[in-house]
C-alpha cells in the first residue's frame, strides 16, 4: 500500500513543488478544491466537490487513512488527519504533530475571539519566496521517504 498526499489546494501556495516531488519519489497525490476552483494538475488527480462551508476540507478527511499525508493550512484538518493516524503538514514546512497541535488550535482560537472583539487583523503572510518552496521540499522529502521505510517494514505511525 501506497503513501496517498491529500492536499487542500483551495488556497495551497505549493502546488506546483507537491507535484513535482510527488512525482519523482513515486508518490500518489489528490488535489482537494470546491466547484469554484480550477487547478491545472498534469500528474495529480483532482477531485473538485461542491462549494459550501468546509466542504472540501470534509472530503479530504473522509478520504483520509492511516498512513496518508495531508497537506493544509488549516489546523482544525491537521488536528483530524492526525486523528485518523494520518501525517500532516503545512505549506511551510511545518510539520502537525500530537505534540504541538493542541496549542496552533488554541492560537486559532484565542486569534478569532480577538478579531470578534473589534481588534484589527494583522498583516496577512509574506509573499511564497524560494526559499519558503526549499524549505517545505525538504519537509515533504523527508516525510515521503519516512513513510516509505515504515511501510517497508510493516510500520505506520
Amino acid at each position: 500500500m501506497r503513501m496517498t498526499i491529500l492536499v487542500d489546494a483551495d488556497a495551497c501556495p505549493a502546488v506546483r513543488v507537491i507535484e513535482e516531488t510527488a512525482a519523482e519519489l513515486g508518490a500518489e497525490v489528490v488535489l482537494f478544491c470546491d466547484e469554484h476552483h480550477e487547478l491545472n494538475a498534469g500528474r495529480c488527480s483532482v477531485q473538485r466537490v461542491a462549494s459550501g462551508p468546509d466542504a472540501v476540507d470534509l472530503a479530504l478527511i473522509n478520504r483520509c487513512r492511516r498512513g496518508d499525508l495531508v497537506i493544509t493550512q488549516d489546523y482544525g484538518v491537521a488536528a483530524l488527519a492526525l486523528g485518523k493516524g494520518a501525517m500532516a503538514l503545512h505549506p511551510s514546512g511545518k510539520q502537525y504533530t500530537d505534540e504541538n497541535i493542541s496549542g496552533l488550535l488554541m492560537d486559532r482560537h484565542l486569534a478569532g475571539k480577538a478579531r470578534r472583539s473589534g481588534k484589527r487583523h494583522l498583516k496577512g503572510p509574506a509573499k511564497r519566496t524560494d526559499e519558503d518552496d526549499r524549505r517545505f521540499r525538504e519537509s515533504l522529502e523527508r516525510m515521503i521517504r519516512a513513510s516509505s521505510g515504515n511501510r517497508e517494514e510493516g510500520r505506520v505511525r
